[in-house]
């Protein structure tokens, strides 16, 4: 018989290697993503979140209880929750906190409950929970632990009998939810959360859960991070700390599950050194190691991403870590102002900078830049809406799989927000464009959801793998024309393939094409399509504006 109960520091030990265990198989979390198109995050958004949370523990690493332990990593995993999956993950561990908070330590039966308790708290927060992903592995797994409690008083057998269940569960998935077995995969969620069982078992039973040998023979991330700070933080004033985020990462150059940038140091120590100081870049052929100060992080890693997969990455609150140096607490927040300054706030999130500047002409006060391949956190958000001043603020996922994060960052501010479910970035200025200011906050939701509704979107893009999908044949490397999160048609051609995608989108009626275009798009290839588009419709007005944006040539908008 093994342990009869788990201690804080094993609980500690546990997500440390859940965490550490994800993080060594993000790729390949990532890889599972149905639709063959170059955004497959949900494994980063995963990493990230499980990071902020085991980040948040390590804060009260000395709590001598499961419960204190258990409730930093909720609120780590909360502020940190990044996408659908990350929200979902944030939400299974919020329930298991609530059913350990008075426990200084906990047995088999408490165990199980907790990973029950975690289920239900999960079901709670999702409107239409889809059998087939994390959530019916999460809570096949707990079903079985519990079922399994009634007959041992061994921790380890219940984290054994858990795993064991996720893995089955998993391996399900396909037959639950057609969509993955047509494209051959089991649900990504699913594979993300068994990676942090995995690890939780290994650690709760004494196997090894070292990292991984780094086989690179530049300087670890530990080493750059001493070489920048050369004992910052006994150096500076915190209120003086402009880039307050220690960030650090690796770039996988050798990927082929996207087309990315070529890489060149002197380049890319110009680009990424807009977002922040304290820049240190090491390189070789296949990876490069990065660590920056940076006010916004995320930002730091969408201009990453571009080069290649993400991968050890850590962010550091170095306001916290100078306060925790010097023996201080840290400084207190300003109190929020008596009288907000207007009556209402708008954030957005937009990938692209011409896209962002789109949003603030059209009134909005932050645009929270991610999306395709970098989800804002919950505290991104939050901070975002923490920044205006405003009676009431208006929030523009303008992606599905934000807007569980935006709606958790409404939860957790005391200023009333609206979370508009914008799903596409043509929806959200649609949105916009039905604001007004003057209106009362219901009267604004219902004008503003009945304009996103009216406009048909598309995207277009390229596959990353060969793949089976809404009755499509598609090879890698073949062109997607999407149409309101649906693959419309596959071509070969880009400029031929998006004329199609819109002639099918404008149908009857329709009179104005918005044509936004990206990053990997010149404005004369751009231009050539308007023309294109033109004179095959010529009673439709067709628009067309530089977005920036990556991994989509072009973003249209029909109405």
């Amino acid at each position: 018989m093994g342990q009869q109960f788990i201690d804080a520091t094993m609980f500690l030990q546990m997500m440390r290697a859940g965490a550490r265990s994800l993080n060594n198989n993000v790729e390949t979390v990532n890889a599972l993503n149905v639709f063959p198109v170059p955004d497959g995050d949900t494994g980063t958004n995963m990493n990230l979140t499980i990071t902020s949370g085991v980040q948040e523990m390590e804060k009260s690493a000395t709590a001598e209880t499961v419960g204190k332990l258990a409730g930093a990593l909720s609120r780590g995993l909360l502020m940190g929750a990044r996408g659908n999956s990350g929200v979902i993950l944030s939400q299974l561990f919020r329930g298991f906190s609530k059913a350990v908070v008075d426990k200084e330590r906990i047995n088999a039966r408490q165990l199980a409950d907790a990973f029950q308790r975690g289920v239900e708290t999960a079901y709670k927060a999702v409107i239409k929970p889809v059998e087939g992903t994390i959530l019916t592995v999460a809570r096949e797994a707990a079903d079985a632990g519990m079922k399994r409690s009634w007959g041992t008083e061994d921790p380890l057998v219940i984290m054994e009998t858990v795993l064991n269940e996720a893995k089955r569960t998993l391996a399900r998935t396909p037959d639950m939810l057609p969509v993955l077995k047509t494209t051959g995969v089991v649900d990504a969620g699913g594979q993300g959360l068994v990676f942090i069982y995995e690890g939780m078992f290994a650690a709760l039973s004494g196997q090894a859960t070292a990292e991984a040998t780094e086989v690179s023979a530049l300087p670890d991330l530990d080493s750059l991070a001493s070489m920048a700070h050369e004992n910052f933080q006994a150096k500076i004033d915190p209120s003086e700390i402009e880039h307050g985020y220690c960030t650090e990462f690796i770039i996988n150059l050798k990927t082929d599950r996207r087309e990315t940038k070529p890489f060149d140091e002197e380049a890319f120590r110009n680009e990424i050194g807009q977002f922040g100081d304290s820049l240190l870049v090491v390189s070789d052929e296949e990876l490069v190691k990065v660590h920056i100060h940076a006010e916004f992080p995320g930002d730091a890693l969408n201009c990453a991403m571009a080069y290649g997969d993400l991968t050890r990455i850590k962010i550091d609150n170095m306001r916290e870590q100078h306060a925790a140096a010097v023996g201080e607490a840290p400084a207190a927040k300003p109190a929020p102002k008596a009288t907000p300054d207007k009556k209402y706030g708008i954030v957005a999130v937009a990938a692209g900078p011409g896209i962002a500047d789109i949003f603030r002409s059209l009134q909005v006060d932050v645009v929270i830049e991610g999306g395709q391949t970098m989800n804002p956190s919950t505290e991104e958000i939050v901070k975002a809406i923490r920044r205006i001043n405003a009676e009431h603020v208006i929030i523009l996922p303008n992606n599905k799989n934000i807007i569980l994060t935006a709606e958790q960052a409404g939860e957790v501010v005391d200023t009333p927000v609206t979370v508009l479910p914008t799903r596409t970035i043509p929806q959200g200025l649609s949105a916009l464009l039905a604001f007004d200011s003057d209106a009362e906050p219901a009267a604004n939701e219902e004008r503003m959801r009945e304009a996103y509704q009216a406009v048909q979107s598309g995207e277009l893009t390229y596959a990353i793998r060969d793949s089976k999908l809404d009755g499509h044949e598609i090879k890698k490397g073949d062109y997607l024309g999407i149409r309101e999160g649906k693959i419309e048609l596959v071509g070969q051609e880009v400029t031929e393939t998006a004329v199609e995608l819109v002639t099918r989108m404008i149908g009857e009626g329709a009179d104005v094409v918005t044509i936004i275009y990206g990053q990997d798009v010149a404005a004369d290839q751009a231009e050539a399509l308007q023309k294109a588009i033109a004179e095959r419709h010529p009673d439709v007005e067709v628009e067309v504006h530089e977005g920036g944006q990556p991994v989509y040539y072009y973003l249209f908008a029909v109405e």
